[in-house]
């Protein structure tokens, strides 16, 4: 099946540098998606964007290049609840990758336990109103209850402004909750500033809320310019992932974003993010927490 590209839909990088910085052994890029290819795995009919093709092969060509082990693959939005392609992904991984779904309220509980089988552990609930159509919350606690004999956890996307809106419905999850790329905050705002504070006050009262700090590329509004000789600055998000490494090391996670959905302004050189991450996590432990022990201990916890 051909797909037409959304317009001004900007490809990835194809040639990545060598990050400077050396991850430690064993460290997973625990978020990352595959699209298609199309032609095999056909994009979801109610999907609001048309990506570029983005293969496991690819993906896992960049992940030893980049010098990670292991992937995380979280179902892509293009793709909507068919999981298939996903799915393929882990299934073709050697035991090298673990996936997060998006699935609806009539998914049966053999086809969970299959998932599970070939490397599900989570599934995913996104809130950004642009990339998705509204699912009403009791359909998604329903699900959130059902994926819990699993151990699956629960992955939310969401954007700053909406938290205070969806606060009691995110409290309520029973399983532990990942937030993606900290709940995008503002970063023009103050790092100490309410709305930011308020996403600091909602993993320090909830103990099962953890954090991923990706995605300066995403979040940043200075980009990717040169500080004092440095291309990969995003200096501006430094401080808000920093900030959360810091306060809750065992409950953060770091991933590329490969490919790089719905960027507008530029498309990343995975490299040079790899290279964000000491800034963000100086010390060796830190690194070693977020990269290795923190999501060894959610994803692969038979081998923790």
């Amino acid at each position: 099946m051909e797909f037409q590209k959304t317009a001004g839909w900007l490809d990835w990088y194809n040639g990545p540098s060598k990050p400077t910085f050396k991850l430690p052994a064993g460290a997973v890029d625990a978020h990352c998606h595959v699209f298609g290819p199309g032609a095999e795995f056909p994009y979801a009919p109610e999907r609001k964007y048309t990506p570029c093709d983005a293969s496991k092969h690819q993906l896992y060509a960049l992940r030893d290049h980049l010098g990670f082990t292991r992937n995380v693959v979280v179902q892509a939005t293009c793709h909507g609840a068919d999981n298939r392609a996903m799915v393929d992904a882990l299934v073709q991984s050697n035991g090298k990758a673990r996936g997060v779904a998006t699935v609806k309220r009539s998914v049966s509980d053999a086809e969970i336990q299959a998932m599970h089988v070939a490397g599900v552990r989570g599934v995913r609930f996104n809130f950004v109103k642009r990339l998705v159509d509204f699912t009403p919350k009791d359909e998604l606690l329903d699900i959130a209850n059902r994926i819990k004999k699993w151990g699956w956890h629960v992955v939310i996307y969401f954007e700053a402004v909406d938290l205070p809106e969806l606060w009691d419905f995110f409290t309520a999850l029973p399983t532990t909750v990942v937030v993606d790329h900290m709940g995008r905050p503002n970063v023009d705002k103050p790092v100490d500033g309410p709305e930011f504070e308020l996403f600091v006050k909602f993993m320090r009262e909830h103990s099962n809320v953890w954090s991923k700090v990706s995605c300066p590329e995403r979040l940043s509004v200075t980009g990717p310019k040169a500080l004092n000789g440095e291309q990969n600055a995003y200096r501006d998000v430094i401080p808000f992932a920093k900030h959360i490494v810091q306060e809750f090391p065992d409950r953060v996670l770091w991933g590329t974003d490969w490919p790089h959905p719905n960027l507008k302004d530029h498309m990343p050189d995975d490299g040079l993010l790899v290279d964000f991450i000491p800034h963000i996590a100086p010390k060796a432990e830190l690194q070693k927490k977020l990269l290795v022990d923190n999501p060894m201990r959610l994803y692969w916890p038979e081998e923790t």
